[in-house]
């Protein structure tokens, strides 16, 4: 048996080799992905083994909203904190260090120079040549209008020791002189792609912490003989509760791991693809084994008449299934490593070149782990043609080859099933209306959706193909074509269905993309009464802000009614943190967004009162007239009088008023509202309002739509990375269409004789193989924008609650989704037609 199955494989060479495709670029893709996580894990952990080599111990301030990461500032420290320090036993030295997000330097072309996967742009003191920081180039800043800057910046800008430079801050824009190229040990340009400015002392903390005579921390580092943590134990004792202090070692594992977070994107979309790779390649595996079977039933019977078990028939398919997957794993996992080991190489200095990622780490659970994937894939789609094959009967070897069509009622009852249970988990997964969506639930329910919807496509193949065949049915190849596709209904669904999974995933995601846009644009034509919005251009998880002067400059503007400053932060309430935004004008705010009054004044408020969302207020059992506490993220706390409330989509939270701008974090405006008057151009006032942003290049002008197309770009973000996911289905699906066809030209060697014997010319047979391929396709990919849309929908409307109430489709990429079903159909027809064309007429007329 082992000897006959080995032959086997050797004339089955190519169909073999078609279906181990699927298997390769799946674990490629799962190896490449296993050993770049492994790779930059030991990077940083090499990395931050150097980053504040020199700080044995760091003193900060007790974060007012620990866990929010890079979207507010720093809790500054007081520099008479440095003095205290230092005076602590056991301190041989005490630097007090500024390091902030939001320092944006300003290019030749006016735009302002941004970072790969949206690293930060920190602003620092400079404190010499510590840690990992050495001076590469030039002096450093000894002036308050000098600045050195690392040189990743340097070269994204185009810039070099002596040219002058324009820098945004928490002030406004000003000009520098760069005296100093910043480097790395270890020969980098940057620490994990961050673009690094360094101001002198005397400015950098009223630049980037809004205040001066302040810091971001302390440094300290230990006398001779003093331990880190013997000296964090004193300095804890010594500076009371209102500081942490951490030993140099805790705080580079922290950085590393939250580093390790931010770089783990690349990794999950390799791991995404992969997996989306190898599920797409078990409907191919799945087909190529069930077509070989079915055309063996002869041979099959023949070794059963011989003496062959049902054990040894089985045995002989998994033994086809180890070989072919283990040969596929193993290929997929060298070129995964391969990819991971040049990944060094073609980062250069890139951002993440800048990690200082080193040679591939090849681990052998990595490599162990991909390999067994793919035979696990494998093996699983080869179980049930192996069950089929042992159910052979001897009497077989004297009937016909092909095996009879086999009811489809327990398949079905199965896709019933499973996809009602997929359905069902997504429901719970979104049911329940809350931020913490239970991913491994959702992508259970994405799978026995998925599965559900395989095993009910061969109940519709037959019909749904012979419809679409019609298509074709203008001439007699593409008769044959049409009823070619809808002969074997399990083959042309397991075909289909590999395309499915690839255009219905995308297609979900696409329809609740889409509905969200459709349900925001609708949202913000209902609240904002305003007709231009200052904004950023790009969603970032620290909002840039602009100079406040520039709103009184729009207010002086002619043709302009009312001007709103928004300032945005995050404060601690009894309830936990929310979210607070500052008003410079608050009538005219109320002028330019639509507001529900609930109870209390609404008017402009006093220094010391607040306005709440009517449901913030109701969830803190706050009454008009109730003091209120409230902790800013700068660490300062105040106690306001609740004047009133009021209900909107948009605002919920804290209205303050813009006596509260000096406790922010960010003490200018991150948006500005403007109202036109009575018969006022916009076109005028926009240009207008254009001119005076010459200083603010991270700030636009736009309308409510256009704010909207703002806040959803990353949608856009989402969607191209899931257009990855679709063309490595769609490469793998073509793979299926093209092995399919493969196998039907093979089987039906005699019936192309007796075609071409009655009068089928060579380009007829190529119409016709072209018309089954494209039918096929096009029934798969409408089967993938269906149940795509179903799960979309579904979606959508679960999300009801977080704001998606209007359901609407992608019809631009839904046409081309259907548009790539022809054009797959196509280019898998290519090769099988050809063949099929070159069909010797005699030879094939004799073959049995």
């Amino acid at each position: 048996m082992i000897r006959a199955t080995l032959a086997g494989l050797r004339s089955r060479r190519l169909r073999m080799l078609l279906s181990a495709l699927a298997v390769v670029l799946g674990v490629m893709f799962m190896s490449a992905a296993l050993v770049v996580t492994d790779t930059l894990g030991r990077s940083l952990r090499n990395l931050y083994a150097g980053l504040h080599g020199d700080t044995q111990v760091q003193v900060m301030a007790k974060q007012v909203l620990p866990g929010i990461g890079e979207h507010s500032a720093t809790t500054p420290v007081p520099a008479d904190l440095v003095r205290r320090v230092a005076g602590v036993a056991g301190v041989a030295t005490a630097t007090g260090v500024v390091s902030e997000d939001g320092a944006r330097l300003v290019g030749a072309d006016g735009k302002v120079i941004g970072t790969s996967f949206n690293r930060p742009r920190l602003g620092t003191n400079w404190t010499g040549e510590r840690g990992l920081i050495r001076l590469r180039a030039g002096r450093a800043p000894a002036a308050p209008n000098e600045i050195a800057i690392n040189a990743a910046l340097a070269r994204a800008a185009r810039m070099q020791v002596g040219d002058r430079a324009a820098v945004l801050t928490q002030r406004p824009k000003q000009m520098f002189t760069v005296v100093g190229i910043i480097g790395y040990r270890g020969d980098r340009d940057s620490v994990g792609g961050t673009h690094e400015i360094a101001f002198h002392e005397s400015v950098a903390a009223e630049l980037m912490l809004g205040r001066p005579d302040v810091y971001s921390a302390v440094d300290v580092r230990a006398a001779p003989g003093v331990t880190p943590a013997v000296l964090r134990d004193r300095l804890r004792s010594a500076l009371g509760d209102d500081v942490v202090v951490r030993t140099g070692d805790d705080l580079r594992a922290t950085q590393s791991e939250s580093a390790r977070e931010d770089l783990a994107t690349i990794t999950q979309i390799l791991l995404a693809v992969g997996g989306i790779a190898l599920f797409v390649g078990v409907f191919l595996i799945l087909n190529t084994f069930s077509t070989v079977i079915a055309q063996r039933t002869r041979e099959l019977a023949l070794l059963r008449a011989l003496g062959a078990r049902r054990r040894q028939v089985i045995g002989s398919v998994f033994v086809e299934a180890l070989l072919v997957g283990l040969a596929a794993s193993a290929a997929g996992a060298a070129l995964g490593v391969g990819i991971a080991v040049l990944l060094p190489r073609l980062a250069g200095n890139t951002a993440v070149g800048d990690v200082g990622l080193s040679a591939a780490t090849v681990s052998p659970a990595a490599v162990l782990t991909s390999v067994t994937l793919g035979l696990a894939v494998t093996v699983v789609a080869a179980f049930g043609p192996a069950l089929r094959a042992s159910r052979v009967p001897p009497m077989a070897a004297l009937r016909a080859i092909s095996a009879p069509d086999r009811p489809l009622t327990r398949l079905t009852v199965a896709g019933a099933v499973i996809g009602a249970v997929g359905v069902a988990l997504l429901v719970i997964a979104f049911a329940d209306g809350t931020d913490d969506i239970p991913l491994g639930t959702v992508l259970g329910g994405v799978l026995a959706s998925f599965v559900g919807a395989a095993l009910l496509t061969p109940l519709i193949a037959r019909p749904a193909v012979n419809l679409i065949g019609r298509l074709f049915a203008w001439s007699p190849p593409g008769r044959l074509g049409r009823l070619n596709a809808g002969r074997n209904p399990r083959r042309t669904a397991s075909t289909a269905a590999a395309l499915m999974v690839g255009i219905a995933l995308v297609t979900a995601v696409n329809v609740v993309l889409t509905s969200a846009t459709a349900s925001f644009h609708s949202t913000a034509a209902d609240y904002y009464r305003a007709d231009l919005i200052l904004t950023e251009p790009t969603s970032t998880d620290r909002p840039q802000t602009f100079d406040p002067a520039i709103l009184d400059r729009i207010r002086a503007l002619p043709g302009v009614a009312a001007v709103a400053g928004v300032y945005d932060d995050l404060a601690l309430t009894a309830r936990g943190r929310t979210g607070i935004i500052a008003v410079d004008d608050i009538a005219a705010w109320w002028s330019t967004v639509k507001v529900e009054h609930v109870a209390g004044s609404l008017g402009p408020l006093a220094p010391d009162e607040v306005a709440a969302d009517a449901d913030t207020a109701a969830d803190l059992d706050l009454q008009i007239g109730s003091p209120v506490k409230i902790t800013f993220a700068s660490g300062r706390s105040r106690t306001f009088t609740l004047a009133g409330t009021y209900r909107s989509d948009w605002s919920g939270g804290w209205l303050m008023p813009a006596s509260v701008v000096p406790d922010l974090s960010r003490q200018q405006p991150s948006t500005g509202l403007v109202r036109l008057a009575p018969g006022a151009s916009e076109a005028d006032v926009r240009a207008q309002v254009n001119s005076l942003l010459a200083d603010s290049p991270e700030t636009v002008v736009t309308d409510p739509a256009g704010f909207v197309d703002i806040v959803t770009g990353v949608f856009r973000t989402v969607l191209a990375l899931l257009q990855v996911l679709l063309a490595v289905a769609m490469l793998i699906a073509t793979l299926g269409v093209v092995n399919t066809l493969a196998l039907s030209v093979l089987e039906r060697t005699r019936e192309l004789g007796l075609l071409r014997a009655v009068g089928l010319s060579r380009g007829q047979t190529v119409q016709m193989v072209t018309a089954e391929a494209v039918a096929i396709s096009i029934f798969g990919a409408l089967l993938g924008v269906a149940v795509g849309t179903g799960l979309g929908a579904a979606v959508a409307r679960a999300l009801r609650a977080e704001g998606i109430t209007e359901l609407a489709l992608p019809w631009t990429f839904l046409a081309a989704y259907l548009a790539s079903g022809v054009v797959i159909g196509v280019l898998a027809a290519t090769l099988p037609a050809v063949r099929a064309a070159r069909t010797d007429v005699l030879r094939a007329i004799a073959h049995d």
